[in-house]
């Protein structure tokens, strides 16, 4: 039996179990098809259907709490900016968000590509290593130089700048 059968074979007790620990509302066709998409990429993946039935809902278990984790540090994340924005300077959440936007738009494309990954999807630097295909200490780096150019544009000294190159 191919694994493709094999598969198609557990795809009900695999939906039944990703709707038991995710529930309808966070999609459990998207797990499962996430589940199955790894599996027929992984190289060494059990042969036995009787393997590959536990290793599968191990697969589905992992994915969905990984995607917990990464919402949760999205949270916190978000949770800690605006706590910090509002310890700032005084101006208004709703301005300093549009400021922030406007500063993240003007970022060079790579720049913007890692603080999205790292900051806005909540990547470990090595998932985002592998998205980006760098070592991962190009990513560290990189999130490093992205998050002082980011608060240099967002608190203002990007205007020097800027009209030092319309003087030019």
């Amino acid at each position: 039996m191919t694994h493709l059968s094999q598969i198609e074979l557990l795809l009900p007790e695999l939906r039944a179990y990703a709707r038991s620990i995710c529930g309808y509302a966070e999609s459990p066709e998207d797990l499962v098809q996430d589940a199955v998409e790894r599996t027929l990429r992984h190289e060494t993946r059990p042969e036995r259907t009787e393997e590959l039935r536990p290793w599968l809902f191990r697969v589905i278990r992992n994915l969905h709490y990984d995607e917990l984790r990464k919402k949760r540090v999205r949270r916190e994340y978000i949770a800690e900016q605006k706590r910090l924005m509002d310890e700032s300077d005084g101006t208004s959440s709703e301005g300093r968000d549009i400021l922030i936007r406007l500063a993240f738009e003007r970022l060079p494309p790579e720049t913007r590509e890692v603080l999205f990954l790292i900051d806005i999807m909540g990547f470990k630097y090595a998932e985002a290593a592998e998205v980006m295909s760098v070592p991962i200490g190009t990513v560290m780096s990189r999130v490093s130089r992205a998050r002082r150019e980011l608060l240099r544009r967002v608190n203002g000294n990007d205007q020097d700048e800027e009209q030092a190159k319309q003087t030019r």
